[in-house]
């Protein structure tokens, strides 16, 4: 059974710092893009970071050069480390592990966690 558990939301200042975690369980981690989803009161749910398993990154433009997604694949966890936070990175952030255009297809969800950036 796939499961992925986030860890490591909160409350920060501006300007500061958290990490989150996801530990990916049921054998799909090595094959999975993972990455941050967050979402917004109001809006919609937007990419925040994914890193394949080739290693290929991707970077929402609002988080490039304050966010880094990195991947342990001995721990089938993935982090995102958020400095310099804003008030606008406020949002549930959510864990996503997918495997798109294989026959084996699929796309799982995290049950997200609160990021909140007080000014």
């Amino acid at each position: 059974q796939v499961q992925l558990e986030e860890s490591g939301g909160g409350l920060v200042q501006a300007g500061g710092s958290l990490r989150l975690s996801c530990q990916v369980s049921g054998g799909i981690f090595a094959i999975s893009t993972v990455g941050w989803y967050r979402q917004a009161p109001g809006k919609q749910r937007e990419l925040v970071a994914s890193r394949s398993s080739g290693g290929f990154t991707d970077y929402a433009d609002s988080v490039k050069g304050r966010f880094t997604i990195s991947r342990d694949n001995a721990k089938n966890t993935v982090y995102l480390q958020m400095n310099s936070l804003k008030p606008e990175d406020t949002a549930v952030y959510y864990c996503n592990a997918q495997r798109i255009g294989t026959p084996e297809q699929f796309i799982y969800w995290g049950q997200g966690t609160q990021v909140t950036v007080s000014s």
